[in-house]
């Protein structure tokens, strides 16, 4: 089931263009163009996550959080222009889980969601170690071996591997991969995860040129392959 996100901001192309990624990104959404509003539609849909603008009418994001939060500990994740510091240690201290200041990338803003969602447990911790064919990923180690050979990946590559390896025979576009993998959702160039693949296969496959675990979906992106010698080849 869709996770419910409420973004609330008085300004309408911001709230057009946050909700048409989050509902690219598979999310539910719910909007509001003031504080007042938003603690409504809030307390009637029940969001798993709040993005809320600070500078508000009618009711202002501090004081939303603060009735907010004695009704529901959903995480909140603020939007301002404001960068003092002083009102970003406000919002976290009246309970917001996340701060982004404008302008800011709307893929950026849906991959800290995403991050905010695991930290909350609204999304499944991977399990701590992933077996495929012989490839072992450990979590705790943050170690892979294949065929018993222990294999040095970057924390990049380590990550990639690890979200394609969770789940096996789905293709991932290569947004997909840029908002899951932590570290690389701030580069904004789908590309280069292209050139993390090449590196990641040099590392694990028997044949970099003729690849049978991540394997190319044309048109699409990536898929990991749990029994490689069954799968078609890509490039």
């Amino acid at each position: 089931m869709s996770k419910t996100i409420l973004v609330a901001d008085d300004e309408p192309h911001i709230v057009a263009t946050v909700k048409a990624y989050l509902e690219n990104a598979g999310f539910r959404v719910v909007t509001a163009p003031d504080g007042r509003q938003a603690l409504f539609v809030a307390r009637y849909e029940k969001p798993d996550l709040v993005v809320l603008d600070l500078m508000m009418p009618e009711m202002d994001g501090w004081e939303f959080t603060r009735l907010f939060r004695k009704e529901s500990d959903a995480p909140i994740i603020m939007l301002t222009a404001r960068v003092e510091d002083t009102d970003k240690v406000l919002g976290l201290e009246l309970g917001a889980d996340d701060y982004v200041t404008k302008p800011f990338s709307p893929r950026e803003l849906v991959a800290r969601i995403r991050a905010v969602l695991r930290r909350a447990g609204a999304e499944p911790a991977p399990p701590a170690v992933l077996r495929a064919g012989d490839i072992v990923l450990d979590h705790s180690a943050h170690s892979v071996t294949v065929a018993g050979r222990p294999v040095d990946l970057t924390p990049t590559e380590f990550d990639l591997l690890a979200v394609l390896m969770a789940e096996p025979g789905r293709a991932f576009t290569r947004l997909d991969l840029l908002d899951r993998v932590q570290g690389m959702r701030y580069e904004g160039y789908e590309r280069t995860i292209d050139a993390h693949i090449k590196n990641l296969r040099a590392k694990i496959e028997p044949d970099p040129k003729a690849p049978r675990r991540i394997v190319t979906v044309y048109g699409v992106g990536y898929r990991f392959e749990e029994s490689p010698a069954d799968a078609s080849r890509g490039e």
